[in-house]
């Protein structure tokens, strides 16, 4: 999904496997999470609520919460768990304790043509709404083979974690269209030079 204003365009990327590291993607390359009318777009790009929900009520502070808790999930998902580290153990807390909270219920109704549409019963809340990424960070921690499948993109400077559920389990970038190709026209030039030379 795109997002764009007249002076700088922003590509909101939600192709890592899991909505917690789709937030974890809003970092590169550059802080993507940089107005709360971003903030909207990904809440509804990443699939949290339905795609005409009104997020009018989402301010500052729904920013800062959600910069917060991607900080949070990302000492986790790069750090392996060992006992008395005290950053990863905060984060854990930090990360559990937003988990608790009840997420927005869905409900199907019925639209115009008569066919089923997912609705919120209300307007979510900024808590709601943080609550299911991070349990969506549990479940991802907390699942073995979930957890064995997480990646660190090979690309150039690239820091995206994606969780591989290729055949085999060879997956090199986080898109292969964007580090992928990257690395593709590399080694051609590399080639063509050493051609050349």
């Amino acid at each position: 999904m795109a997002l764009g204003t007249a002076t700088a365009p922003y590509e909101l990327r939600f192709d890592a496997g899991r909505t917690c590291l789709d937030l974890l993607s809003t970092t590169h390359p550059e802080e993507r999470l940089d107005s709360v009318e971003v903030l909207r777009a990904w809440i509804t790009g990443s699939g949290l609520v339905p795609a005409d929900t009104a997020l009018t009520h989402a301010d500052t502070g729904w920013l800062l919460a959600f910069r917060e808790l991607r900080a949070q999930i990302d000492r986790l998902v790069r750090c392996r768990p060992r006992p008395g580290v005290a950053t990863y153990d905060l984060a854990l807390a930090r990360v559990n304790d937003l988990a608790r909270t009840a997420p927005p219920a869905p409900r199907a109704v019925r639209g115009e043509d008569g066919q089923l549409l997912r609705r919120l019963d209300g307007p979510p809340g900024c808590a709601a709404l943080l609550a299911v990424v991070a349990r969506d960070a549990v479940d991802l921690l907390t699942d073995p083979v979930a957890r064995a499948a997480l990646r660190q993109c090979e690309g150039d400077n690239c820091p995206i974690v994606y969780l591989d559920t290729s055949r085999g389990r060879r997956r090199r970038w986080c898109s292969s269209e964007v580090c992928g190709n990257r690395e593709r026209v590399a080694r051609h030039r590399r080639r063509a030079a050493l051609a050349r030379a």
